[in-house]
This record gives C-alpha cells, structure tokens and sequence, in this order.
C-alpha cells in the first residue's frame, strides 16, 4: 500500500491487515461475522474501498 495512491482505490485483504496492524485472518473472521469495515467481492477476491475502511476506522475512534 502506497500513501500517494488515490484514496477510490481498492485495497486487498493485506492491504486493510497492514493499515489495521491486525492478522489477515482476522479480517476474514470479522466478514463471517457481519463485522469490521464494508468489504465487496471481487470475483472470488475481498476487495476493501480505502475511504470506507478510514470512515471506519474514525467512527471507531468517536465512539
């Protein structure tokens, strides 16, 4: 993940795992539950929208 990417783009499940400092399988165990940030399918690959994954993460620190 690259700070000077644009913020529309798609991050992987290593992508979201790195920013969140969080193992990968938790992120997959937080999809199987209906929690964590909105995540789409793509094809047969989890694909995270960047600026979800901060809004978030920033309602989680308001809370």
């Amino acid at each position: 993940m690259n700070n000077s990417e644009s913020t529309d783009q798609l991050w992987s499940v290593e992508d979201v795992a790195a920013y969140l400092r969080v193992p990968v399988k938790t992120l997959y165990q937080w999809k199987w539950r209906g929690e964590g940030s909105p995540v789409s399918k793509v094809g047969r690959h989890l694909r995270y929208d960047a600026a979800l994954v901060r809004a978030w993460v920033a309602g989680l620190e308001a809370a």
